[in-house]
This record gives structure tokens, sequence and C-alpha cells, in this order.
């Protein structure tokens, strides 16, 4: 493997080649059946497994606390409990912990958006990313099972969690909404784990968990009034499952389309135009002509 040239501009006009201090990892084979032998492969679809149960815990506990606390119905208190920024933080914030670990293990996907975004890039195999994300919808589904188990007549009275089209908004608005954010999540998830970040040369040391949390934060708090907040296809799919609610199902496609619509272009906005992946491919094509 040879190291990344990149072009230095010099006040005479003339161009100067040096050699970058990190490799980027080879792609991803398409399809590897090997992973299917091997622990390391299982491992990682159990702590898929696990990080999403934990997230949709977590995450509707909140939701549903925060509706039981404010309901208009019991002449509760409108400003009392979390508040969509306590929601948008517990979102953000059980990314960043189960991130954080996961990331050795699994590479802390918890998102089959996210798991499409790097196959896309060739960051996983074919097999690997549906693994990861039939992992992530069952942990999502058990996750929303046991709110519903621990909480009931909490659970079915506010709605289950579950992520729904809000009133006065058409469904190409929520479309839009769910592209955006989840275009802001996976381009997020690029840059933080760019290897150019541990790079000597590179200005912008990062720890990875924190800005993706901190983006599922800043989506939630533009999106929560819009849809309820999908940009994680297993997140919406679990709690529709528990819930099985007609508008819940009604609602669904926008949820899937619009999350791996906006993986699809954050991974050919990094790839392609960031990373110059279509220029450095035109470069080596010229070279062995």
């Amino acid at each position: 493997m040879t190291k990344d040239i990149e072009v230095t501009e010099h006040h005479g006009g003339s161009s100067e080649y040096a050699a970058k201090d990190y490799h980027d990892p080879p792609p991803a084979p398409l399809f590897d059946a090997e992973e299917l032998t091997k622990w390391s492969f299982y491992r990682a679809l159990i702590a898929e497994f696990v990080a999403t149960l934990l997230f949709l815990y977590v995450t509707v506990l909140t939701v549903i606390g925060y509706k039981s606390q404010t309901d208009p119905k019991l002449n509760l208190d409108q400003c009392g409990g979390v508040g969509i920024l306590g929601i948008a933080w517990a979102f953000g914030g059980m990314i960043f912990i189960l991130v954080y670990c996961t990331a050795g293990i699994s590479g802390g996907h918890i998102n089959p958006a996210v798991t499409f975004g790097l196959f896309l890039a060739r960051k996983v195999s074919l097999v690997r990313a549906v693994g990861y994300m039939v992992a992530q919808c069952l942990g999502a589904i058990c996750g929303v099972g046991l709110v519903k188990a621990f909480q009931s007549s909490y659970y079915n009275r506010y709605g289950g969690g579950a992520n729904e089209l809000a009133d006065g908004y058409n469904k190409g608005t929520g479309l839009g909404a769910e592209i955006i954010g989840t275009f802001v999540l996976v381009y997020t998830v690029f840059s933080a784990t760019d290897p150019k970040r541990s790079a000597r040369d590179s200005h912008v040391p990062v720890l990875a968990p924190l800005p993706i949390g901190f983006a599922v934060f800043m989506v939630h708090l533009a999106t929560i009034p819009i849809t309820g907040t999908g940009i994680n296809p297993a997140r919406s799919f679990g709690a529709a499952v528990i819930y099985n609610n007609e508008k819940a199902w009604d609602d669904q496609w926008i949820f899937w389309v619009g999350p791996f619509i906006g993986a699809f272009a954050a991974a050919v906005y990094h790839q392609f135009v960031l990373r110059a992946g279509a220029i450095k491919a035109l470069g080596s094509f010229r070279s062995n002509a």
C-alpha cells in the first residue's frame, strides 16, 4: 500500500508532492462469507443488538416520562418534565455512551442508516452490513418491549414513543426532515472516523463518539416537532412493532426511505467530494494507461 500524496502549492507556482503519515484502510470485500466463521463477527452482532436495545429502552422511557409529566388531561404543568431539550439530550447522550462502549467491538453503528452509509463507502462487507441491520432491528424491538413490559399503562397511554408525522406537516416535509437529519448524522460519522484525524499533521484531534452524539442531539432539536425524529430505521421500526398503531405503520416508510437517502448522500459527499475519491480513481487510471 502506498502513502497518500498531497500537492502543496508554493509562491513560485511550482507544486511539491509530500507523503502523508496516514493510510486509508483497504476497502472491505463486497461479500465476505469467511466472516460467518469468525467469533469476532458474532461478538459484533451481539454488541449491536445490546447497544440498540439499551438505546431504545432509555430513550423511549424518556419520551413517555416527559409526556406523563406534562399531560394536559391531568392538569399537569406544561413546563414540567425534561422537555424537548431533555429528550434530545437523552438520544444524543445515549449515542455518545454506546458508541464509546462498542466502537472497538462492532464500530458502534447502532443504526441501519449508518451501517448502510459505511457499506456504500466499502467500510463493511455486505454480510456484516446485513447482519448489523438485523441485530439492530431485533435489539430495538426488545428494548421497546422491555419498556412496555415494565410500564404498560403509561406506554399505551402516551404513544409508545413511536415515530409519526406530526399534524400540520405533509409527507414531503417529513421525508425531507429525515433525509437532511440523517445526512448530518452520517456525514459526522464519516468525518469523525476519518483516518486523517489521527495523523500527526491533523489539527483537529477528536473523540469520535462526542461529535456523533452531539449531531444526534442537534438533529433531534430541529426535527422532533416534525417527525419525532427518526434518522434511525431500527428505532422507528422497533417502536412501531411494539406499539402496533395504524398511524405509525402508515408513516413507517418515511423513516426508512429518508434515512437511507440521507446516508447515501453523505457517503457520496464525503468519499467522492471531500476525500476526492473520483479524482484519485481517475488519476490512478491515467497513471496506469
